[in-house]
């Protein structure tokens, strides 16, 4: 394992608790046992409402994870986070299984995942964080799996098939969801209990897409951009205010 544990924390926290939390979380990270290369660990603790959220990122065996936990005190929120982590760090090594819906979700704090707090009135939401990362080409299973990795609920992504933008995400029956930019038949090839979404995003102007996302209390909002047709999605961070995802237009 790569010993190098990095930590980034809310202000007030003393030089020997920043050094409790990388033992513990390098000796989680150690825990599935020889063979398992696990390196670049980057531990961020936020101070939020009712709590602390304890996020890790890591390498596995070249494979990005993530995990987060929210809990009232530092104390719990680090067990929690250690306790997935390893989980997580068995689940990327071993063969790829439905993660279990529904069930037990971290709050997100800069990420396309978990919902934040609900609702609210329009005026109260904005956005504060912005990507526009290069969009990966993979298949709606291979985004499942990376969605499963990283602990998001929402996942964009190209998809092949129809050379356009699309997202999986969490939700019931099956835990599962395919929506793309354009309406499309489902994938040819299925290897994971997916569904399909028949209809098409949404082209909406962002102060459109939040207005949407604040009237009907959602976590996320998959949606196109209204000249490019570009995929975005926009989200609730922990802290109640938006986070807004999309491809190059």
């Amino acid at each position: 394992m790569g010993e190098l544990v990095t930590v980034r924390a809310f202000e007030g926290l003393t030089g020997e608790v920043l050094a409790e939390t990388r033992a513990r979380v390098a000796a989680a990270a150690a825990a599935p046992g020889v063979g398992t290369l696990v390196e670049a660990l980057r531990v961020r603790l936020a101070a939020v409402a009712g709590g602390v959220l304890a996020q890790v990122n890591a390498e596995v065996d070249g494979r990005r994870i993530r995990v987060q936990e929210a809990a009232a005190g530092l104390g719990d929120s680090i067990d929690r986070v250690s306790d997935a982590l390893r989980g997580r760090i068995r689940a990327v090594t071993g063969a790829w299984a439905p993660r279990p819906w529904p069930g037990h979700r971290a709050p997100d704090s800069g990420g396309p995942g978990g919902g934040g707090p609900g609702g609210g009135a329009v005026r109260e939401l904005r956005v504060v964080r912005r990507k526009e990362p290069s969009l990966v080409w993979c298949s709606p299973a291979a985004a499942a799996r990376t969605m499963d990795a990283m602990d998001y609920d929402i996942h964009l992504f190209t998809d092949p098939a129809t050379e356009t933008d699309a997202v999986v995400y969490r939700v019931g029956p099956t835990g599962y969801r395919l929506a793309r930019t354009v309406p499309a038949g489902p994938p040819g090839r299925r290897t994971s209990p997916i569904t399909l979404s028949p209809h098409g995003a949404p082209r909406l102007t962002e102060a459109q897409a939040v207005n949407r996302l604040a009237g009907a209390e959602l976590p996320f909002l998959f949606f196109a951009h209204p000249v490019s047709g570009r995929g975005r999605v926009l989200y609730r961070r922990f802290d109640g205010r938006l986070g807004l995802i999309g491809g190059h237009a």
